[in-house]
């Protein structure tokens, strides 16, 4: 398990506190985005596609502040973005370890290494690092030859240096189950603490709308990469959220479970959809018709989406929610999960891949980045 006990505990004490209040909804993760300003333009991401008077403007500490003390999940995630580009980031981290929050600071890593001194290790912070594979399929994927380079030195320097270390891994069609698993050994060589991942998700300012992945293929996908799993790999969330993404469990959304606040303010009704903004914590919480979002609901948008920031939440909630789901957890913790038929999946060819939007438009979308920062 790559999750530090404290933290841990933290999480299980908060979901008993919430379950003791008769609470039913309530947040396990702030979405913090303090700009939406990035050094890279990856054809999945459309963070970047926002006018340049936008990707200028910046989150205050202050704010960012005002808006984790509302929400008061006991994890904060800071995507952005590449928050290594906001000019108080430190600022910030600091003001939530104050909190004793528990911060994935989520980074491409281009600049982790030059930005290492701004911080002290800490068990409340984490690097979140993004690496989406092996270096030819990391590098495709956010459209920078030689970015699997740059992410890897700054994790081998951050971890030298003593800071908690994960990765973060969005896997898209055409994704070869066979790589991803040779990176899952890579990365436990380097020492990161655990992985996580994520089925990237169709949302509409991403570029490269071709490659995302479906239900069926996001199930069969994570099958065929998380069974017959080798006992070194550490993943930092839930094993009931893998199992899900494998197909063994059913779980409907739980959007409200890491709300997003960012330049605009709260997010309705989650990370990855934009239909509207909240003023305050609370009038996202009782102005949102949270019925109207998830498979469920019938709602197109939600129609294909697994995303942790919809799902993980519910399988953490199901997993310290009852002893069922606890000894549920505990078993997928030392899971190997044999499977024959996924060990064959491994050895069927791959879709090769050709975005549209990837390296072809990078030098366009690279200078309008480069000249937004300067």
């Amino acid at each position: 398990m790559g999750v530090p006990v404290s933290q841990m505990w933290t999480v299980v004490s908060y979901v008993l506190k919430q379950r003791i209040a008769g609470r039913k909804q309530y947040p396990f993760v702030l979405m913090l985005e303090p700009l939406f300003r990035c050094n890279l333009a990856c054809a999945g991401c459309g963070k970047i596609q926002y006018p340049a008077h936008v990707l200028k403007m910046n989150l205050s500490p202050e704010q960012c502040f005002k808006a984790v003390d509302e929400c008061g999940a006991p994890m904060v995630s800071i995507p952005g973005g590449e928050p290594l580009m906001h000019p108080e980031i430190d600022k910030i981290v600091e003001g939530l370890i104050a909190r004793r929050k528990y911060i994935y600071l989520c980074t491409n890593a281009l600049l982790l290494k030059e930005k290492l001194h701004l911080f002290k290790p800490s068990k409340y912070l984490s690097f979140s690092v993004h690496v989406d594979g092996q270096k030819e399929h990391h590098d495709f994927s956010v459209c920078k030859e030689g970015g699997y380079e740059l992410a890897i030195e700054g994790i081998r320097e951050a971890v030298a240096r003593g800071f908690r270390v994960t990765t973060n891994t969005t896997l898209f069609d055409g994704a070869d189950p066979k790589s991803v698993r040779d990176f899952f050994d890579e990365m436990m060589q380097l020492g990161v603490e655990g992985m996580m991942l994520s089925p990237g998700y169709s949302y509409d300012k991403a570029p490269d709308q071709q490659h995302f992945l479906g239900r069926a293929r996001t199930r069969r996908l994570f099958r065929s990469i998380l069974s017959n799993r080798n006992a070194s790999w550490k993943f930092n969330m839930s094993p009931l959220f893998l199992e899900f993404l494998m197909g063994k469990r059913h779980y409907t959304c739980t959007p409200w479970g890491m709300p997003t606040y960012n330049l605009f303010g709260w997010q309705k009704p989650c990370y990855l959809l934009q239909d509207g903004y909240a003023d305050t914590f609370a009038e996202l919480m009782e102005s949102t018709k949270w019925e109207n979002y998830g498979t469920e609901s019938g709602n197109p948008k939600c129609a294909n989406c697994m995303v942790h920031s919809g799902y993980e939440a519910t399988a953490v909630n199901d997993q310290f929610g009852s002893w069922r789901g606890f000894f549920s957890m505990v078993r997928a913790n030392f899971a190997k999960y044999r499977d024959p038929e996924a060990a064959r999946m491994l050895e069927e060819p791959v879709k090769p891949v050709h975005a549209p939007a990837g390296l072809v438009q990078l030098t366009i979308r690279q200078e309008a980045a480069e000249e937004v920062e300067a």
